[in-house]
């Protein structure tokens, strides 16, 4: 007995197996990807070295005045936040830019710190 496919909200279940996501939102997705890497590279690397070890002076105060944990967090949640401004207003070259600089300047170095690491 074959039943009719699964139907919510004018969806039909056959169309929400081939969901696939579109090009910005793959981009976007790796720029969150790319923040989350960078605050928990960075979270790691302040507690073996430090906090004289954050390059960035905004945060490096964020970390003084709140702790790593908050300063981190403050920092990646606005840097999100800017970037899905961003997403939101199909300046998506600027996401793909944005996630490209992360990946040279933030993950890249820290990458290279925690793996030399004693």
């Amino acid at each position: 007995m074959a039943s009719a496919p699964v139907t919510i909200s004018g969806i039909t279940s056959p169309a929400l197996l081939n969901w696939r996501p579109s090009g910005a939102l793959t981009l976007w997705l790796a720029f969150v990807a790319v923040q989350i890497l960078d605050g928990v590279m960075s979270y790691v690397g302040v507690s073996l070295y430090g906090p004289g070890i954050e390059a960035n002076p905004l945060v490096g105060w964020y970390l003084s005045a709140f702790g790593p944990a908050v300063g981190f967090t403050a920092a990646k949640l606005f840097a999100v936040t800017c970037g899905a401004v961003l997403y939101l207003t199909a300046r998506h070259q600027w996401v793909a830019v944005l996630t490209v600089i992360y990946l040279l300047f933030a993950v890249g170095p820290w990458v290279t710190v925690l793996t030399t690491a004693v």
